[in-house]
């Protein structure tokens, strides 16, 4: 029969995890409305450059001129994978998630034949891949995100980023996060930042319509070349941003999940105690009531 004090210590304990977790949900919900809506603002701006550059590499009639961001650099021999993550955890799945995909990619890849790379943003992934893929981990950043996305640090490791392919370190990179949906839902995004994906230029049959002409001053070339270092900050701004919100829905819906067993634990621990306090009691009586009968 369990202990009366240890059962109150273990209620009193869960009582005070309770607090901690129902704050952490305040927190959380909080973050969320900002993150949220940050996220949901940065949409448009980040798709339509993404449109507007689609179009201009799509019209070009080759790639030999254009920069080496939407060209490439020939092959696709060493990939780069950015996995964003966040830095704390408590956060439900949202960490495991972006790990296990990360996985299945680095395995994919290796069994085609390709030299992967791995760069952390976020110390929950490195913390998770190291003991596997340790060795196509080249760096870590942390702290990313730990007081919201900020342009300033997306436009830092979107220069590293370029400065790593100009230095033909990898061919191909591809940022692999979560896609923000709702508060209990994220979608798994992976998205090829580098090379600038071209989209197919559409047939004559498409559209039924006339296409209307364009002269770029300067040459699409020289646009090209300012605006896709530009393009690079802006996706992984918005990567960041998408990421934020996810990692605050998770983290709020984990937590509302905690403090709801917690309650539970705490009634069915409630009731233990008052039985275990009641067959004590019936106990004691029923000594006394013996003691008195043999009198």
């Amino acid at each position: 029969m369990a202990n009366l004090k240890d059962l109150r210590v273990r209620i009193a304990s869960v009582k005070s995890t309770q607090k901690i977790t129902s704050a952490m949900k305040m927190v959380a919900a909080s973050k969320l409305r900002r993150a949220q809506a940050a996220a949901e603002e940065g949409r448009p701006y980040a798709e339509g450059m993404e449109r507007m550059l689609g179009a201009l590499a799509a019209n070009m009639p080759s790639l030999d001129q254009a920069p080496k961001l939407l060209s490439g650099s020939g092959g696709d021999r060493v990939h780069l994978l950015v996995p964003i993550t966040a830095d704390r955890g408590l956060c439900g799945g949202y960490n495991a998630s972006i790990a296990r995909e990360t996985r299945a990619r680095i395995r994919a890849l290796r069994g085609d034949g390709k030299e992967v790379k791995v760069l952390c943003i976020g110390r929950k992934g490195k913390d998770a891949l190291t003991r596997e893929f340790g060795g196509q981990i080249v760096d870590s950043i942390e702290n990313a995100t730990q007081k919201g996305a900020d342009f300033g640090g997306a436009s830092a490791i979107a220069e590293r980023l370029v400065d790593m392919f100009e230095a033909d370190e990898f061919d191909v990179c591809t940022l692999i996060y979560n896609r923000f949906k709702s508060a209990i839902s994220q979608v798994m995004t992976p998205q090829q930042v580098i090379p600038f994906p071209v989209p197919e230029a559409p047939g004559d049959d498409d559209g039924g319509g006339l296409k209307a002409l364009y002269i770029m001053e300067p040459s699409e070339e020289e646009i090209l070349d300012r605006l896709l270092p530009s393009n690079l900050a802006v996706q992984v701004f918005r990567a960041l941003l998408e990421s934020y919100a996810s990692e605050q829905g998770a983290r709020m819906t984990a937590m509302d999940n905690a403090t709801r067993n917690a309650g539970d634990m705490i009634d069915d621990l409630t009731l233990t105690y008052n039985r275990t306090r009641q067959a004590h009691i019936t106990r004691e009586l029923i000594e006394i009531i013996s003691g008195a009968e043999a009198i």
